[in-house]
């Protein structure tokens, strides 16, 4: 097949083949040093292309998609298809506020008659600053080369995972799910928590950031769905779980973020959605600024009473408890 025939089945350019000609994508046969031939397989890498194209895939992450696909290196292909579904999502989220402060300026115009030029500025500063805390965020702990120890580290329970099985224990007696509710647990590792609640009848799905520990996660819980992702842009459509709970991630985000992120949960969720975070943290705003002043970390450890305000200012009743010193459990649930 000549590339104007290729080009006329697939519908795109002669142009457009030769780019992806250049770019090493594709390699058809040449007649006489002239006429490119191409293949059926060809035909199929070029379809391929064009799909991952249409999904906004970069030319490089294609390429070595392809590699994969040839090398049936499925789970390698898997993670590159999902990078690509993750980052869409980054910017479908991104879209959604923007069209939503949309929505609030045309709703201001209909009813004031105007839009005042301080509340055009305030508007767009607002979406400045949610790109930036948005796009801010960086995995500074390398999950990935952690995933294969993660269980026999938390077993120790030492440091950070202090108290590890009784935290996740009461995490499971206060979500308390109903068979066949629907769950996501945001930084879920290897899905620790996620197996526990499968095991009371919940259908779960778990959120991480890291291939490695979503590998590992895979492993142990084959039944449980899986997408890379993070807390500020979580890969699922509006209204889609009953709950969302975080055990021993939230305190990785700053403060800003974290407001973010509880949008996030409540975006996903039915509208009483419940939200349970066991998590790090400090027991007031005073305590949490002495302990960042003499901690030299790098980990985010917020306040308690932080949380709690951020989650009544956003229409939630909470209860909470504490673990241990650092160790809290807060389980909220909307009232409005």
């Amino acid at each position: 097949m000549k590339i104007k025939e290729a080009a006329d089945k697939l519908k795109i350019s002669a142009r457009a083949i030769r780019f992806y000609e250049e770019k090493g994508l594709i390699s058809p046969s040449k007649r006489d040093n002239t006429y490119r031939d191409f293949s059926e397989k060809e035909i199929w890498r070029l379809q391929t292309i064009i799909s991952l194209r249409e999904a906004g895939m970069p030319v490089e992450d294609i390429r070595k998609a392809l590699l994969e696909m040839e090398g049936q290196d499925h789970e390698e292909l898997q993670y590159y298809l999902e990078l690509q579904r993750s980052v869409l999502f980054g910017k479908w989220v991104e879209l959604k506020h923007v069209i939503d402060t949309t929505d609030y300026m045309i709703d201001m115009v209909k009813k004031q008659k105007a839009l005042p030029i301080d509340d055009i500025y305030a508007l767009a500063e607002s979406s400045r600053r949610l790109r930036e805390h948005r796009s801010s965020w960086q995995d500074k702990w390398n999950f990935d080369m952690r995933a294969g120890i993660h269980d026999e580290y938390v077993s120790k329970e030492t440091s950070e995972y202090k108290d590890y099985e009784a935290a996740l224990g009461l995490t499971v007696q206060w979500l308390a799910p109903i068979s066949g509710e629907k769950g996501l647990d945001i930084g879920t590792g290897t899905g620790n928590l996620a197996g526990r609640l499968m095991a009371l009848g919940a259908a779960m799905a778990g959120v991480d950031q890291s291939k490695e520990m979503l590998k590992q996660c895979r492993l142990k819980f084959p039944a449980l769905e899986t997408k890379l992702g993070n807390f500020l842009a979580l890969p699922y459509m509006d209204g889609r779980f009953d709950f969302a709970v975080s055990t021993f991630a939230f305190h990785h985000l700053s403060e800003n973020q974290k407001m973010l992120a509880i949008e996030e949960m409540r975006r996903v969720l039915k509208p009483h959605g419940r939200i349970c975070i066991t998590d790090l943290m400090l027991a007031d705003e005073e305590a949490a600024a002495v302990y960042a002043n003499g901690a030299g970390t790098d980990e985010q450890y917020g306040s308690l009473t932080g949380l709690l305000t951020l989650f009544e200012n956003m229409g939630y009743i909470t209860k909470h408890q504490r673990i241990n010193e650092l160790l809290h459990i807060v389980y909220a649930v909307p009232i409005r």
